[in-house]
């Protein structure tokens, strides 16, 4: 089992999601956050004063697949997140040792789904 976690820019996710229902992924956890990477930030002014934006707006995609789906979801991401540009984003894959669904009980391969 796998954990997935991809940081993007905000205004890829409707790509994102289409691509993940596409690969048959429908399951996962989507979280505004603020962070920066390589781009760093950028500076404005507000009301005549100037302000360094060093937290940027991304989104948090977490989710948690089987084996045989991790590759398709990072693909799936990667599709929908690519605009070639600093910024993208990043993936993160994590081994996940267990997982219990609440409901039935059920573990490890089962409980994803």
């Amino acid at each position: 089992m796998k954990y997935i976690i991809a940081m993007i820019q905000p205004h890829k996710l409707p790509d994102v999601k289409q691509a993940l229902f596409d690969a048959d992924i429908r399951k996962m956890t989507v979280t505004n956050v603020l962070g920066c990477g390589q781009q760093g930030g950028y500076e404005e002014t507000y009301r005549g004063v100037p302000t360094e934006i060093n937290l940027l707006k991304k989104v948090k995609i977490e989710i948690a697949v089987n084996e045989d789906y991790a590759q398709k979801a990072i693909d799936a991401i990667t599709k929908g997140a690519r605009s070639g540009n600093i910024g993208d984003g990043k993936i993160f894959v994590l081994d996940l040792p267990q997982c219990i669904r609440i409901r039935t009980g059920e573990t490890g391969h089962d409980a994803i789904g």
